[in-house]
């Protein structure tokens, strides 16, 4: 133990406190990934594979999760819908965190009348709900992945492009950015090469947060039906389908996609949250 910490006993106690929780989330968010990776080898079943003569069966040697009422394996469709689930929100995330921080970039470096021009751009995107903005959006183009994806990530956009701003601000006033003007780099030369590394972390650690609230908002539009089609495993589709299965008794089908939902929400914010304390107690 550090003397810092050897100081101040209940911030070592808060430390350790979290270290497990955070070591289960992180092994939690990496098994759901693994599990999407994998999911075509090991889905049991053809997770569309309909057989309404077994329709609501319970777990069995052949269903280890049962299956729902259109007699699809819960577990394929689990392991498969998975891939669907991570994937929308990791193109939120890719989108509006590219975008995000090429905006905050340039209005934090420039000033004066672009960050001006693009910090009520973005205040505009702030006063518009995501959600609502993606039912326009679906509205307009169908069903499918591609639609709440832009429109999520656009309404993400504004958080990341503000928090790269604030970073941008900060880093100017350092002393190695005066140095490296002096020696005559270029402003594009000091921003992609010494400021836009310096800030990653922190972004990344954002972007982790981002990532489980972009899951969250898209499994709600697939329940809505705005989201993938009706017949690709989806954990959101999942628990719209397993509402007729509550109604009989047999919640299984809906309440595990559920289960996976907030599980995996929560791995990911405590894992982005860990990530972004290491970084601020190192830069500190």
């Amino acid at each position: 133990m550090s003397a810092a910490l050897a100081r101040r006993p209940g911030l070592a106690r808060v430390k350790s406190a979290r270290a497990p929780l955070y070591r289960i989330c992180l092994g939690l968010a990496a098994l759901v990934v693994l599990a999407a990776l994998l999911a075509p080898w090991l889905a049991p079943d053809d997770p569309n594979a309909v057989d309404l003569g077994n329709a609501l069966a319970g777990p069995s040697a052949d269903h280890l999760l049962g299956v729902d009422a259109a007699g699809r394996d819960t577990l394929a469709r689990l392991l498969i819908g998975a891939r669907t689930s991570l994937l929308g929100p990791l193109g939120v995330v890719v989108f509006s965190t590219v975008a995000g921080v090429a905006v905050g970039l340039l209005a934090g470096w420039r000033g004066g009348w672009i960050d001006s021009a693009l910090s009520r751009s973005t205040e505009l995107v702030f006063a518009f709900p995501g959600m609502l903005l993606a039912v326009l959006i679906v509205a307009v183009h169908g069903e499918g992945l591609l639609a709440p994806v832009v429109a999520l990530a656009i309404a993400y956009l504004p958080y990341v492009s503000r928090l790269t701003r604030s970073l941008v601000l900060a880093e100017r006033l350092r002393p190695y950015v005066s140095a490296y003007q002096v020696q005559g780099h270029s402003a594009l030369q000091i921003c992609l090469r010494h400021v836009l590394p310096n800030i990653a972390p922190i972004v990344l650690a954002q972007s982790t947060v981002n990532f489980g609230y972009a899951l969250m908002d898209l499994a709600g539009l697939s329940f809505l039906g705005l989201g993938v089609p009706a017949l690709t495993p989806d954990w959101g589709r999942m628990v719209f389908d397993g509402q007729t299965a509550i109604q009989h008794g047999y919640p299984l089908s809906a309440i595990l996609p559920c289960v996976l939902i907030v599980l995996t929400v929560v791995a990911f914010n405590v894992v982005g949250e860990r990530w972004a304390d290491q970084v601020a107690r190192r830069t500190t």
